[in-house]
């Protein structure tokens, strides 16, 4: 896992974000525990409440689960939820595009026409 210290994106928001790609793509599986909260702080050589922030963030999203005495486990994945997940962060990414743009001046049309082209380019 790799933390940026000069990101504007806080320590326990990148840790959370690692974690969930790490689910959604199946790189951690149903059942899979997650380092212990005490055991990724040292790690990271950061706070143990910032990682904490980060399973909580987790845990609220129904990603995982804490188990009391034993830690936190990835939580049993239907088709449904990661569909959920997905999409969520699909319209965060498409809201920071669409705000990328207008900065960019960029209209709705040339945003289509660009997401076609990165469409075809990936398939």
């Amino acid at each position: 896992m790799k933390i940026y210290q000069n990101s504007n994106e806080p320590i326990y928001k990148q840790i959370a974000s690692q974690l969930r790609d790490d689910i959604l793509t199946g790189r951690l599986e149903s059942g899979d525990p997650l380092p212990s909260i005490r055991a990724l702080a040292q790690d990271l050589k950061i706070s143990v409440i910032t990682t904490m922030k980060a399973y909580d963030e987790l845990t609220a999203e129904g990603l995982v689960t804490a188990s009391k005495g034993k830690g936190y486990f990835v939580n049993a994945k239907d088709k449904k939820m990661l569909a959920e997940q997905h999409m969520r962060e699909l319209e965060q990414h498409l809201t920071d595009a669409i705000r990328s743009a207008r900065i960019a001046g960029i209209g709705a049309d040339e945003m289509c026409e660009t997401l076609r082209t990165l469409w075809d380019m990936e398939n």
